[in-house]
């Protein structure tokens, strides 16, 4: 029995001592406490999340998924300093030995952080692009400029927390950048513009590639919208390049959203033509339309007696929003009413002068 309570009280004295300002036993506890936190992040790694994930796989949402993705790819070095952080503080160090911990301890929980936050900032714009039918060039163009722009936000934050816990003056240093920051502003006021302008076109979609659009005086088919200009074709191939923020301030009109096109034709014959004749025009013209595949008919008048001629107006329906479409059934039409008319041996009107001469 005294022989345990000398062993107690030499290896008491061991634990007693010190070195430095700390004594062995602080430096025991400080020790078994990493041990304790390391083994306590290796199990959540492996077992919690592991269980975690398999659970994930059997919900319809893709939610947990996401986030047991983000948790899984949490470095090992996160894990490394918070399991060394708790010890060193229960340690007396000098001041800028425990300065140093606490500098490193900021820079690697708020990287993990962002990074933590930038794959769940990914998600949700995948996720919003998905459901919004965000596809094609213009979308991923969208998506990339939208990733660019937070990342830069949240990278901005994470450095202002490390450089708040540095101990710089944060408020001071914003006040100072103010000036720079008012003229970088100015400087890319326009680029900015057009940046958010694409965003606008993006979200608010008055036009997507692949549609025929009028810009002004300026018109072709949608090529490519990028972030600061988008690329119109024209009818005579040249390529078009037009700023964004132009293409949200201006009136932009969008054939491709159109269901049907409205076409009014006049036909003039001439004042020889018998009235028996010009009371069957009307049905003639509306049979010659009705036969055409993919055009309504709307209605026939004799509308009015002209200078030159007796002038019927047809209105009818191109049921298509391609123009090569619509010009084709347009043609097709005014052929139509031309054999007809010939058929009937009904001349058409043209602008003719008649000189009387007398002696």
């Amino acid at each position: 029995m005294e022989l345990v309570q000398q062993y107690l009280v030499q290896w008491d004295s061991y634990l007693s001592y010190t070195v430095g300002a700390n004594t062995v036993k602080d430096y025991c506890m400080a020790f078994l406490l990493f041990l304790g936190l390391f083994l306590i992040f290796k199990l959540f790694k492996r077992v919690v999340v592991g269980k975690l994930h398999k659970l994930a796989l059997k919900t319809a949402n893709d939610i947990d998924d996401e986030l047991i993705k983000v948790i899984e790819g949490i470095s090992p070095l996160f894990y490394y300093v918070l399991a060394l952080y708790f010890p060193f503080k229960m340690l007396v160090t000098s001041e800028s030995f425990d300065r140093g911990v606490e500098i490193v301890f900021v820079i690697v929980v708020v990287y993990q952080l962002i990074k933590s936050v930038q794959e769940l900032v990914t998600f949700a714009l995948e996720t919003w692009a998905s459901n919004t039918d965000g596809k094609g060039k213009a979308a991923k163009t969208t998506f990339q400029g939208l990733r660019i722009v937070v990342s830069i936000v949240v990278w901005s934050i994470g450095i202002l927390l490390v450089l708040s816990n540095l101990g710089v003056n944060i408020t001071s240093l914003v006040a100072s950048l103010g000036i720079g920051g008012i003229a970088i502003a100015l400087a890319v006021q326009n680029i900015l513009a057009d940046m958010f302008s694409s965003f606008s076109i993006y979200f608010d979609k008055p036009f997507v590639v692949g549609d025929y659009i009028l810009v002004g005086k300026d018109e072709g088919t949608v090529k490519k919208i990028g972030l600061k200009t988008t690329r119109v074709e024209t009818l005579q191939g040249e390529e078009l390049v037009i700023s964004n923020k132009e293409l949200t301030t201006a009136r932009v009109q969008n054939f491709k959203k159109l269901k049907s096109r409205r076409v009014a034709v006049d036909i003039g014959v001439t004042y020889g033509t018998s009235t028996a004749k010009l009371k069957k025009i009307n049905g003639l013209v509306e049979k010659v339309i009705k036969s055409v595949n993919g055009v309504e008919f709307s209605r026939s008048h004799f509308r009015t007696f002209g200078d030159f001629s007796l002038q019927f107006e047809v209105v009818y329906y191109v049921l298509s929003n391609e123009y090569v479409e619509y010009m084709n059934k347009q043609q097709e039409i005014n052929f139509g009413i031309r054999e007809m008319l010939e058929k009937e041996k009904i001349s058409m009107a043209f602008p003719t002068q008649t000189i009387h001469l007398q002696k």
